[in-house]
């Protein structure tokens, strides 16, 4: 058995393969070993308890769903992003079923603050890039995130369709997308 991982990377990434494989409860500390050809201890060089794999693993889980694409810039306009955003939770939601929903309840069975304290640690890149694809969209309208409707709120009213699409499992981003167009542009 091979006893050096090469790196955390790894580790997680058998964890995304063993979730897709198997579901949530293939991930453990013996389990992901396994997967990795290591001992247990070598896990434990990166990880103190299950626990901490396990949230490393949906860390990692959102940020594979959610991988901005390599060009620059990486959207041409708001709508490019939103339907992007909508195609990767589609992807998330074929390659880890039930991730979406499993996620939104694990932060449901805490406190609120605590809840919402880890939803916007998770998230908080998601909104953040919406408002600066808005600022920077050409197509969006003189004046139209100015006064009663900034492009933060505009982000967060995006990013709440989004959530809801999620717990949903609703994909198409055609609601998004008018609103959207009728209000910005």
């Amino acid at each position: 058995m091979n006893t050096v991982v090469t790196s955390r990377q790894e580790i997680l990434q058998a964890s995304r393969s063993l979730i897709r494989a198997r579901g949530w409860d293939a991930i453990g500390i013996r389990t992901v070993a396994n997967a990795c050809g290591v001992s247990i201890g070598s896990i434990y060089n990166y990880f103190s308890n299950k626990a901490e794999l396990v949230a490393a693993t949906v860390e990692s889980v959102w940020a594979e769903i959610f991988q901005p694409p390599a060009q620059d810039p990486p959207f041409a306009d708001t709508l490019a992003c939103i339907a992007w955003l909508y195609e990767r939770m589609a992807y998330g939601a074929e390659h880890y079923p039930g991730f979406f929903n499993l996620h939104s309840a694990s932060f449901a069975g805490m406190s609120k603050t605590e809840g919402k304290r880890l939803m916007q640690q998770t998230w908080r890149h998601i909104p953040r890039e919406l408002c600066r694809m808005l600022r920077a969209d050409p197509k969006v309208r003189p004046g139209a995130l100015d006064g009663a409707l900034s492009a933060e709120q505009y982000a967060e009213v995006l990013f709440s369709m989004m959530f809801c699409a999620m717990l949903r499992e609703d994909y198409d981003p055609s609601a998004a997308l008018e609103l959207t167009r009728r209000t910005l542009y």
